[in-house]
């Protein structure tokens, strides 16, 4: 008999927008609506009963999680390979042109960043590890867009693409069911 784990996958509310010059991905926070944002999910994200709370370290997704850490007293803990996707690309009002080539080619990678296939292999390598370690549970995880939509890929949702991507809401909670070797995926624009 198998033990079924339960991710639920949380993109950060809204963040302030990224500019040259800073804050970096670690630093860059929520606005004040998108921390008004978290507080309302906290509802949300407490039915689930989460027995642990982990999160990419980049500022906007800690603080996406922080409201139902102290509303359940669980500790955050981050984990570097939950982080949003290390393209290559800096802030630039075209990032969205550079996604979708990026998209329509998953194995090209960018000087000093990582293809979106390399995303999906690290975003099942971490999520399938959490999932293990925390067999017979829910883990809430605070994220990123293009990390939840490549992990999305990589446990099997061919539906999932650049439009799906690009109108991905912020926040959006996604779960993951991990039972053995299948895994089932929900969330909103999801076909189950």
């Amino acid at each position: 008999m198998t033990v079924r784990s339960t991710l639920v996958l949380v993109r950060h509310a809204e963040p302030c927008i990224p500019r040259a010059g800073g804050p970096d991905d670690y630093e860059r926070s929520l606005t004040a609506v998108g921390a008004q944002q978290a507080e309302q999910l906290v509802t949300e994200l407490t039915a689930v009963q989460p027995a642990a709370i982990f999160s990419s370290p980049f500022l906007r997704a800690v603080q996406t999680v922080q409201p139902l850490a102290r509303h359940t007293g669980l500790r955050i803990e981050t984990d570097h390979d939950l982080r949003e996707w290390d393209s290559g690309i800096g802030p630039t009002p075209d990032y969205a042109r550079y996604y979708r080539e990026s998209w329509a080619e998953p194995s090209l990678a960018r000087p000093g960043g990582e293809s979106l296939r390399q995303l999906s292999d690290r975003a099942a390598a971490i999520l399938t590890t959490l999932a293990h370690r925390h067999r017979g549970r829910t883990v809430v995880i605070g994220g990123h867009g293009t990390f939840i939509s490549r992990a999305l890929v990589a446990f099997g949702r061919g539906e999932v693409d650049w439009a799906f991507s690009q109108a991905m809401p912020m926040p959006a909670v996604y779960r993951l069911d991990f039972d053995g070797d299948h895994v089932q995926a929900a969330g909103p624009g999801l076909r189950t």
